[in-house]
């Protein structure tokens, strides 16, 4: 497991805060202010969305994100550019997610070679399924020592949860319900009968949830069943807002934690 995400959850057993932010979004320079700034303000895991223009689980926000970060010129090689000197600043554990073509495009293993490099600790991709990581990345990964974060469902039957848990080293991103980001449900019946099944499974590794949560009810609820839970789609619209980037960071970040 990579070291900082495994400090953080050895430390944080309740209560821990992810937040993923659209890299490019809204400005394409804004990718470190933003670590910088969620990181003063008491976050303790970024994701950071690499930009893709078919983003399938994502909704409306994030993809109207997506969207403004290529017009701006996000790439990934820009990307890594922007996060050359980041570890010199910060010591947050961070994590990329995207999708996995663009990843392929720049080249898996060089992808993974220069994510180690800048001091990325963890890797989300939804659309690689489990096998072709196992089959063909895995060995990858563990060289670069990037820990790979899988995603569950409501519908994933357990022997596929196992298995994934046998494969991460890292923690477990638990789905809220089968729906895309951005969607403001309550976390409703269904979706605690699917955390408090997991939660008996005693998995290894820790489950955060994510999709859904936009608020510090929702988040209080969500941490209630997991060790911490993911803000995306709220925090994405917060930063697209008039005003000073790091002012709107800092509200938001208070209104969840306070």
């Amino acid at each position: 497991m990579n070291n900082r995400i495994k400090r953080l959850f050895e430390q944080k057993q309740k209560g821990l805060l992810s937040v993923y932010f659209t890299a490019g979004y809204p400005n394409l320079e804004d990718t470190e202010t933003i670590i910088l700034e969620l990181e003063k303000n008491g976050v303790d895991l970024i994701e950071v969305g690499m930009p893709f223009s078919d983003p399938l689980a994502d909704g409306p926000t994030i993809q109207q994100s997506s969207t403004v970060a290529l017009q701006n010129g996000m790439t990934i090689s820009k990307l890594f550019e922007q996060l050359q000197h980041i570890r010199q600043k910060s010591q947050i554990p961070l994590v990329l997610m995207g999708y996995l073509n663009p990843v392929m495009q720049y080249g898996v293993e060089r992808f993974c070679q220069k994510a180690a490099e800048v001091g990325i600790d963890g890797i989300i991709l939804p659309d690689l399924p489990l096998r072709e990581y196992v089959e063909e990345y895995k060995p990858l990964f563990e060289k670069y020592n990037l820990s790979k974060v899988f995603l569950i469902t409501p519908q994933t039957p357990e022997a596929r949860i196992r298995e994934i848990d046998s494969h991460t080293n890292g923690f477990i991103y638990m789905v809220s319900s089968a729906s895309t980001t951005g969607k403001t449900l309550g976390l409703e019946e269904q979706s605690q009968a699917y955390f408090q099944r997991v939660a008996s499974m005693k998995l290894q590794n820790p489950g955060v949830i994510g999709f859904g949560i936009h608020d510090k009810e929702t988040f209080a609820s969500a941490c209630n069943h997991a060790t911490g839970a993911i803000i995306g789609s709220a925090f994405v619209k917060a930063i697209g807002q008039e005003g000073s980037l790091e002012q709107n960071i800092k509200t938001f970040i208070q209104s969840i934690k306070n």
